[in-house]
């Protein structure tokens, strides 16, 4: 499972000033060609790319990116990387076992490839579905990926281990952290994948 696409977040004082970027939004997706999802809080006005099949983002997504920065920054929008996140579940299943058919109907989510699944509008964690063997039937675990900024992750790690958790795998860092909290649940912090080589 991956990220759900590139964001950002530009911080606001009032819902009327969040909402001021959206006109510069949609000219530059259709400018360049981009389906971007918006969320307009009156906090903060958050753009996401979002990933809309296995092919990945459009590639002229950085060039709708630098348009939408740049009328944020002339609207007075303040850029926040510390409020981007995207948080992904993955559902750990015994190796004859198939949980997704049953979180695509209880959860009203659609496949994505062999073993994902995703909320239609993207509002919902994305999950994954991983064999476990080794494990007795009937006993699924379950596991978070939160994706943020890769300046944001290491700051992520050491508040999470501040809280309590316990560092349980950092041999594929900076790409990603595992840890796990004081009771062994796991969430692995990820940063973009503008760190993979």
């Amino acid at each position: 499972m991956t990220s759900t696409g590139p964001q950002a977040a530009w911080r606001s004082t009032s819902l009327r000033s969040a909402a001021s970027l959206v006109d510069d939004i949609l000219s530059a997706a259709e400018t360049f060609g981009i389906l971007p999802d918006v969320d307009l809080r009156p906090e903060a006005v958050v753009v996401r790319v979002p990933y809309r099949d296995l092919d990945g983002i459009p590639a002229r997504t950085p060039a709708f990116a630098e348009a939408v920065s740049a009328a944020a920054v002339a609207r007075g929008l303040i850029a926040d990387p510390s409020l981007v996140q995207t948080v992904g579940m993955y559902v750990a299943q015994h190796s004859s076992v198939d949980a997704r058919p049953f979180f695509l109907a209880a959860l009203g989510y659609e496949p994505v490839g062999d073993t994902d699944a995703v909320d239609p509008l993207r509002t919902g964690p994305p999950l994954a579905f991983n064999p476990i063997t080794g494990d007795a039937r009937g006993r699924g675990r379950t596991h978070f990926d939160v994706f943020v900024p890769a300046d944001q992750a290491r700051a992520r790690v050491d508040a999470a281990l501040a809280a309590g958790g316990r560092l349980a795998d950092d041999s594929y860092a900076p790409k990603w952290w595992s840890l796990a909290s004081p009771d062994n649940h796991g969430v692995d912090i990820a940063s973009w994948t503008d760190t993979f080589d």
